[in-house]
């Protein structure tokens, strides 16, 4: 073949005409291509092709492929498609590409349908849209398919107990797929898993890597046991260890004080007090300190969502015999927060009832009320308030009440 004729300038748009129809049509000869506004060299090439005189001046040529493929044969010993790949490299199998991904998509889409939580509403929401939005065949073009089926597989794991201990996440990431770096930041499976937990959760996906720990805490995971913290104050502990001793001073001192789940998974603390306090935001613990110093009662802050080093002292407190008092803001969160805290035994609402939320909306400034709505099941009519009003009331707003409560003798 003489391949630097082929590349001339008569020959060029015509063969890359030809390369484009035969990977569209799956290599079918039976078409025919076209040149709008020909060189003289291209009209030259096709007459010797067609052997039909063509006209200068010519607006368009059009040449069956069958008639290219046999003037190369002639001329240079190969065929079309043969000519074609000698020059630029194999053509593309346009149509058996679509087949392949049509295929490869429906198996992911088997996949997702197997999966523990197919037909509950948040889980088939989070496959539909990575069907829809393209996901699923952007993994396909990237071969990161398998990410499907891990991310399957470690959403069939969770939730983890909220009440019980936490599972690292490096641990997760091996249960559900033999690799402990499948769920590490930027990892396929874990954009695919944290997308799913966020529609679970009613949020948006996480954007940053507090809220993307957050989440993965939301459902028992802890993603970094240094980084999960809680904070207390005059929390009482035996003294039988350094942390113990930690806190057991800076009751004394009335000091709020944090802790990680790193510490307290090391050097598991006995908590001593008969009533622990929680509450949702650091104003309260802040003016608790303020106000009461050592004479405070014990206070667990939450600080939001309870995180996996909150909750694992809060077992620790059940386990010592402390009975839980727990309240969060009037909204919707305020309501999923303490649902989830209320699911201790020992625990019972504090000043979180409808007559405390009407109060407080009477006496305190309020915002209109985001997100999806909650129930509130220790006292249905204060959901039924909330969307009644619309409005949200923070914590803050209660904090002389709260304080009361905290500087008063401990309930029998």
């Amino acid at each position: 073949m003489n391949a630097e004729e082929l590349r001339g300038p008569g020959w060029q748009r015509l063969l890359a005409a030809a390369r484009r129809r035969l990977e569209r049509t799956g290599g079918d000869l039976s078409g025919a291509v076209g040149l709008t506004a020909p060189t003289d060299a291209e009209r030259r090439v096709v007459i010797g092709l067609t052997g039909a005189y063509r006209a200068e001046g010519v607006r368009r040529l059009s040449v069956p492929l069958s008639a290219l493929d046999d003037g190369l044969r002639r001329a240079h010993g190969l065929g079309l498609i043969q000519a074609l790949e000698r020059l630029s490299g194999p053509l593309r199998d346009r149509p058996g590409e679509r087949a392949a991904e049509a295929s490869g998509r429906s198996d992911l889409e088997t996949v997702l349908a197997a999966g523990g939580h197919a037909g509950e509403p948040w889980y088939d929401d989070w496959a539909s849209a990575i069907a829809a939005d393209g996901t699923l065949t952007r993994l396909l073009r990237r071969g990161q398919e398998h990410a499907v089926a891990q991310s399957v597989r470690v959403l069939d794991l969770l939730p983890q107990d909220p009440a019980g201990v936490s599972i690292p996440l490096a641990l997760l990431a091996e249960q559900a797929t033999g690799d402990t770096k499948a769920l590490i930041p930027g990892a396929v499976a874990a954009s695919l898993v944290l997308r799913a937990l966020a529609v679970r959760a009613g949020t948006e996906p996480p954007r940053d890597a507090v809220s993307v720990r957050e989440l993965w805490e939301r459902f028992g995971v802890v993603a970094d046991d240094l980084a999960s913290q809680v904070l207390v104050l005059n929390l009482g502990v035996a003294r039988d260890g350094m942390i113990g001793n930690w806190l057991g001073d800076a009751a004394a001192a009335g000091i709020p004080f944090r802790l990680t789940l790193h510490q307290l998974s090391l050097m598991p603390l006995t908590v001593t007090s008969p009533v622990v306090y929680v509450c949702e935001n650091p104003a309260v613990l802040r003016a608790a300190a303020a106000e009461g110093g050592p004479q405070s009662a014990a206070l667990i802050c939450t600080e939001g969502v309870p995180s996996a080093a909150c909750r694992k002292l809060l077992v620790s407190a059940v386990d010592g015999g402390a009975r839980l008092r727990v309240r969060a803001d009037f909204d919707w969160a305020g309501l999923r927060i303490t649902d989830s805290l209320l699911r201790h035994a020992a625990a019972e609402p504090w000043r979180m009832g409808a007559g405390d939320y009407l109060q407080a909306l009477e006496t305190g400034e309020s915002t209109p009320l985001t997100g999806p709505s909650a129930a509130s099941s220790w006292d249905p009519a204060l959901a039924e308030a909330l969307t009644a009003s619309g409005q949200a009331v923070m914590e803050e707003r209660l904090v002389p009440l709260l304080l009361k409560d905290l500087s008063a003798p401990s309930p029998e």
